[in-house]
């Protein structure tokens, strides 16, 4: 069995994170993709963000029909700062012992993967796999994907925030539950 952990903020989810799932598992020949939305990362600690519980509705909303894409809640439940080593040790538990088990991460997170919690523990235990935008960002040794989605978060809450559509951006259920929850109305986010 494969599996992937795709771990982040998730504020919101949107269609660049389910373009780049979708190629995970099929490039990556994946059994599911599991969505790891953080309680507080421990390198955005003063980041203001959605409360938790809005955010893994948005994901599970935006997930809803895909058997692969599964979301996982353990380091909303655990709270404080999320570190990817103990997430991985709970979704091992979750698991066979045979599972091959990978972790995406965007090419930013490179530059700072030496500086995570336990990494030398982490990497015995997954195989990490880089969203690259392009064949020029492979200065490092770690399995890549290469897809370029110019889609981000903070653009959303920029563009809610002017009133701008968001349309295309994000799956429409999660569009209803921004607007429903009337969310990232302030550009302070």
């Amino acid at each position: 069995m494969k599996i992937a952990i795709y771990g982040g903020t998730f504020d919101p989810v949107h269609n660049g994170h389910l373009i780049l799932a979708r190629d995970a598992v099929e490039t990556l020949g994946l059994d599911h993709l599991v969505f790891v939305p953080n309680s507080a990362s421990p390198h955005r600690l003063h980041q203001r963000r959605t409360p938790d519980v809005l955010r893994y509705e948005m994901i599970l909303a935006a997930i809803d029909g895909e058997p692969r894409f599964k979301a996982d809640d353990a380091e909303i439940r655990r709270g404080g700062v999320s570190y990817s080593f103990d997430t991985v040790l709970s979704l091992k538990e979750k698991y066979p012992t045979d599972v091959e088990m990978f972790y995406l991460i965007g090419q930013d997170n490179v530059d700072e993967l030496h500086t995570w919690h336990r990494i030398e523990e982490l990497k015995r235990l997954v195989n990490f796999v880089v969203f690259t935008r392009s064949s020029s960002d492979a200065s490092h040794l770690l399995l890549k994907l290469e897809r370029r989605v110019d889609i981000s978060a903070t653009e959303i809450r920029s563009r809610v925030a002017k009133g701008d559509s968001i349309r295309y951006l994000v799956p429409d259920a999660v569009l209803q539950l921004i607007t429903a929850n009337n969310l990232y109305k302030e550009s302070s986010h």
